[in-house]
């Protein structure tokens, strides 16, 4: 893959797991759990492309 492919995800996964932070900060359930999936997809993307990123297992089954 090309760096910026590798980095857009990375910027990606960032946004993504700040906005679930957030949502459950706020007591979003419904976006917490959408957010945590955007996680888990973008987990899912980044092994399919050998990129290895690090996280935690409730990340990769969408459950962060």
């Amino acid at each position: 893959m090309t760096a910026a492919f590798d980095e857009e995800l990375r910027e990606q996964l960032t946004r993504a797991r700040e906005a679930l932070r957030q949502a459950r900060a706020d007591g979003d359930d419904e976006g917490a759990q959408a957010y945590a999936g955007r996680v888990a997809g973008l987990l899912s993307i980044a092994s399919a492309n050998g990129i290895d990123l690090p996280h935690t297992a409730e990340e990769e089954q969408g459950e962060s």
